[in-house]
């Protein structure tokens, strides 16, 4: 099986479909590694350029629904242009990236491609996208409908939809909440009384 023949396998696993051509046609462009990994906690994909290397790697966590998973390697995929297009002086998220990010962004960012749920929101957050899709808090929401485990933690919610001053369960270990600071919130260990800083998208079960 060729290269090309390989990635569309890859992507027709994990990408909504109208968007399978279209990724392929980037990767046509300027080519690449690219490696599904498993799900990392600080991060939904990777892309970092080493100068010592003719072809760079992209990767992108297993555990992304369909949606998710384009949107993050389109972000990947954009930095590797930006380099290619404006060199090593720019910075990583700065105007170039961002830039070259809505132009690869635009041909999809379609109801074709997206439901509308998460289209008015997306495209809210590409006319001055951050460093992380994980911080808009109203665009990750509309995303984790999609999320394969949804249904089967239908009993979790976002840390920001809890009242402050209830009770959750986080990783076996119960929290109080606290204040929120920008999109983290400060959370006290009941049984310890640490606190702790925490993200107000992580998902958690109120007691």
């Amino acid at each position: 099986m060729n290269p090309t023949d390989q990635l569309r396998k890859i992507f027709e696993k994990h990408l909504p479909s109208p968007a399978i051509d279209y990724c392929l046609d980037l990767w046509l462009k300027i080519p690449f590694t690219f490696k599904v990994q498993k799900p990392r906690a600080t991060k939904l994909g990777d892309f970092r350029y080493h100068r010592d290397r003719k072809i760079q790697t992209i990767t992108i966590n297993s555990d992304l629904n369909p949606y998710q998973f384009l949107q993050t390697y389109i972000h990947e995929v954009a930095h590797l242009h930006a380099f290619a297009q404006f060199g090593l002086g720019h910075s990583p998220h700065g105007l170039e990236w961002k830039k070259t990010f809505r132009t690869l962004m635009e041909p999809i960012l379609n109801d074709r491609v997206f439901p509308k749920d998460i289209l008015i929101p997306l495209r809210n957050h590409m006319q001055n996208p951050p460093a992380s899709s994980s911080r808009d808090l109203f665009l990750r929401k509309e995303m984790s409908k999609y999320d394969s485990s949804s249904a089967a933690a239908s009993d979790e919610i976002f840390l920001s939809d809890l009242m402050t001053g209830r009770q959750f369960i986080l990783s076996g270990r119960k929290f109080k909440k606290g204040e929120t600071r920008r999109t983290r919130v400060l959370c006290e260990e009941v049984d310890s009384g640490k606190k702790f800083l925490v993200s107000s998208l992580a998902k958690i079960k109120p007691v």
